[in-house]
This record gives structure tokens, C-alpha cells and sequence, in this order.
């Protein structure tokens, strides 16, 4: 098995590796955020990526998502642990509790969100978007690290780059939403379409801006709880290389097999250049491998 972190705003590294070299992987679908870091942290195998890339300089509509998670599938990676900033719809999930989400509702809509399409169709379910081991083992690590935190909730992912309005934010508390935040969608399909294990842990900053007794949210007053988020977020992906292994050989809950009962198009009627971009994400169901080449 081989951990991947995906890091959100405030998460540009990763401390304690052992033999971190950063590579730069390519992907039939362009460019990552940015190079990868692989190492070895508490005797697990981790890739890291910089969601924004290292400085910051992607917009949240502006990330590869397709060529992220593509990546990390051609370099092995077998589970995937998101780390997100985001803001809170409820009262309870104040600045500093960590999120262990469990749903979302996808808002965006200037996106590629999968990696199927004309001369490939394929339709996986999204009624359960995480890997419930990877949760379970989240909350115990988050526990141990004494963060406040809560099993379970609702991400509503909004385009972006802007902050809602209150109707908006109003909008989204009366859906039953928890927290919201403009990237994990849609990443987390995407990592459903490549069968790899995915958990997102979602960082509360700030009470977006329903809270009567708050500030609506701006970038300064993220920033001052980002920076103290961002090195929990650090402490539990270590502490998650530690309970991760050993991992069982298929996943429980069906993460890894996916594709099984996904693709509709008749074998003969694929278009074979999609096909070929496809070698890392569906190879185990097309046939064919990713070339080994692509990372540098």
C-alpha cells in the first residue's frame, strides 16, 4: 500500500520524511498542481501534492484535478487522505474542530469532473464518496492528537474563488450542509473513478457568513487559524502512516472495485485514445498498463 496526502490550503509539506525526493509525474491529462514528494514516514510509503502547489498559485477552479489524482495513481498510491481549510455552517464545528466528512453536495459547475466521456461512458455510484475504513482510522488518529473533531458530515463544495453570500450560506445551512469548502469536488469522484481509498479531513476557519455574532470571513482572519490547522493537519498524516498498515488486500467497502460494474460502452465502439489515457485510473479493468515512463 502506498499513502497519499493531498494538502489543502496552509499544507505545502510534509515533515519527517525519509529520503524525500519531489519528481514530477506526467499524465495524458497535463500537469499536476505540482511535483510530488514521495518518501517514507513511520514505515509507510507517502506521496505528497501540494493542492495549490507549493506558494499557493492555483485558484480552486484552476487545479488539474483529472491530472492530480491520475498522478497519484501512477505513482502507486492505494489511499488517498484529503486535507481541506473550509468554513462552518453550525454553531458546534467552531474555528480549530477538524470535520471527518462523510457527503457532499457538489455546487461547481466550470469543471472536468471525470475521466470518462464521449467513446468511454462509464457511471459509478456516489451514495457512499468515502472509504469508511480510512474514517474510522481518521477518527482514532485525530482523537489520539486531541483535536477537536466530529465523525461525519456534509460538504457542500461551491466553485469559488469567492466567498458565499448570506443567502447563499443561509441556502446551504437549511440543506443540512456542515462545512464548505471550493476543492474536494471534484476530486473525491475522481478518486472513486481510479478505485483508490479515499477520506477527506476538513479543517474549520472560520463560520463562512451566516454567524450573527461573527465576521464574515476574509483571508486574514483564515489565515490566523489556518496556520495552526495546517500543523495539526502535518501531526495527523503522520499519524495515519502509523495506523494505516497494515491494509487489508481488497478494500471492505468495494473502493478498489469500482469499475467493476461501471463501464457501459461496448468494448468495441471505445474510442482507443481514451482508452490509452486511461492506462493508470482503469487499467486494471481495460487491459492495460500505465507507462512507466511518465514519472521523472
Amino acid at each position: 500500500m502506498k499513502l497519499g496526502v493531498i494538502g489543502g490550503s496552509g499544507v505545502y509539506d510534509i515533515d519527517g520524511l525519509e529520503n524525500p525526493v519531489w519528481e514530477h509525474v506526467e499524465t495524458p491529462w497535463g500537469d499536476p498542481s505540482d511535483a510530488m514528494l514521495s518518501g517514507r514516514l513511520n514505515g509507510t510509503d507517502m506521496v505528497f501534492l501540494p493542492r495549490h502547489g507549493r506558494g499557493h498559485y492555483h485558484a480552486p477552479g484552476s487545479i488539474n484535478y483529472r491530472a492530480n489524482i491520475d498522478a497519484l495513481k501512477r505513482l502507486g498510491v492505494t489511499d488517498i487522505l484529503s486535507i481541506s481549510a473550509c468554513g462552518s455552517f453550525r454553531e458546534a464545528l467552531a474555528p480549530g474542530t477538524f470535520v471527518i466528512v462523510d457527503q457532499f453536495i457538489d455546487r461547481t459547475f466550470a469543471r472536468e469532473k471525470s475521466f470518462f466521456g464521449e467513446g468511454l461512458v462509464a457511471h459509478l455510484s456516489m451514495a457512499d464518496p468515502v472509504c469508511g475504513r480510512l474514517g474510522d482510522l481518521l477518527d482514532s488518529a485525530i482523537a489520539e492528537l486531541g483535536v477537536p473533531h466530529r465523525r461525519g458530515g456534509t460538504y457542500l463544495a461551491m466553485e469559488g474563488p469567492q466567498f458565499s453570500t448570506r443567502a447563499e450560506s443561509e441556502l446551504y445551512r437549511s440543506w443540512g450542509c456542515d462545512v464548505i469548502g471550493m476543492t474536494n469536488m471534484p476530486e473525491a469522484k475522481l478518486a472513486r473513478e481510479a478505485e483508490i481509498c479515499f477520506a477527506t479531513v476538513a479543517m474549520v476557519t472560520d463560520y463562512d457568513c451566516w454567524h450573527e455574532h461573527h465576521e464574515a470571513v476574509d483571508v486574514s482572519a483564515v489565515l490566523e487559524v489556518l496556520t495552526r490547522n495546517a500543523a495539526h493537519g502535518r501531526a495527523l498524516a503522520a499519524r495515519m502512516a502509523e495506523k494505516i498498515a497494515p491494509r487489508p488486500a481488497v478494500c471492505p467497502h468495494g473502493c478498489d472495485r469500482g469499475l467493476d460494474t461501471a463501464l457501459i460502452t461496448a468494448p468495441e465502439k471505445r474510442d482507443p485514445a481514451l482508452v490509452a489515457k486511461l492506462d493508470a485510473v482503469a487499467g486494471r479493468v481495460l487491459g492495460n498498463q500505465p507507462h512507466q515512463d511518465r514519472a521523472r
